[in-house]
């Protein structure tokens, strides 16, 4: 009998549980039907709505007049996958050069005037631009403020255009290590593109060496250990040692970023490179903020 009774009375407990948790959520449901109906005060200020994000676009461009990377079609793609994925931007890719103008285009093809950012993706040699569309791609970064990011053999590009040598800040003189284990310093840990990286690491990778080119034209962020090459190589030009391996700078009103990193199909599997130009287009379309002063090495 005492079985009996303690199981009627853990019935009971268990039904006016229940019956309490039904009265609680009739009550919540009311009082949240009766705010719903109530008159809005107009004096009070509208409930915050969620950040919209406009999405930015980006023209990215890999003609060729010279060495062709095995690279590009990795590079390409990590970069629009980039915007994709993060929902900050669209890309446009293009073996061309016929969009860098600010002429109308015929067939709904978009024009400088609609993108917000130029990246160049291992151009090489002189590209197939007239007086009026470099006067256009200057004027996009230069007057319009808009950004500009140069991968790799970016720097290989237009050794006839002085101005181009202006924008990127110099041009490429060979590669004296080709793809070797290349001992980086991070002389700008602050810097959006390169904070992820410690303050010394290696990447496997194919450096150029830059002529017409001065760290005081520019902010190097990464660059290579000159306690730690080999300087018994012909090829080696630059007397002062100092090879940038990434940096960034303004070009009138636009912002440029540029590394050599990338020259391999498989940088574009690392984290730490994607990351980088992952953090450089933010950087070049406005979304983060990072210094662009000149320093001496560090």
């Amino acid at each position: 009998m005492a079985d009996g009774v303690s199981v009627k009375r853990g019935y009971r407990l268990r039904y006016t549980l229940i019956a309490l948790a039904l009265a609680l959520s009739s009550f919540v449901l009311t009082t949240f039907t009766s705010a719903q109906d109530a008159p809005v005060d107009p004096s009070l200020a509208a409930p915050p709505h969620a950040h919209t994000i406009h999405l930015k676009h980006v023209l990215v461009i890999s003609q060729t007049r010279g060495f062709e990377h095995d690279s590009i079609p990795d590079a390409m793609a990590a970069i629009y996958n980039m915007g994709r994925d993060s929902g900050l931007w669209d890309a446009t890719l293009r073996t061309d050069t016929e969009l860098l103008t600010k002429k109308a285009l015929e067939s709904n093809a978009k024009n400088l005037d609609y993108f917000d950012a130029l990246v160049f993706v291992s151009t090489t040699g002189e590209l197939d631009l007239d007086d009026n569309q470099k006067k256009d791609m200057l004027a996009f970064i230069k007057d319009d403020g808009k950004g500009f990011v140069g991968v790799h053999a970016a720097l290989d590009t237009n050794y006839k255009w002085p101005e181009y040598g202006e924008l990127i800040g110099g041009w490429f003189d060979v590669h004296p290590w080709s793809t070797f284990n290349a001992p980086i310093v991070n002389e700008d840990p602050n810097f959006p593109a390169v904070r992820h990286f410690p303050k010394v690491f290696v990447k496997y990778d194919e450096i150029y060496q830059a002529k017409e080119w001065s760290r005081d034209k520019v902010n190097v962020l990464l660059s290579m250990d000159p306690t730690k090459l080999n300087y018994a190589n012909p090829r080696v030009h630059r007397a002062d040692h100092d090879f940038a391996v990434a940096w960034d700078k303004m070009y009138g009103k636009g912002r440029v970023f540029y590394s050599s990193l990338g020259h391999t199909q498989e940088a574009w599997s690392d984290p730490d490179i994607r990351r980088m130009y992952f953090e450089a287009i933010k950087w070049v379309l406005g979304m983060t903020e990072g210094s662009t002063a000149s320093h001496p090495r560090r």
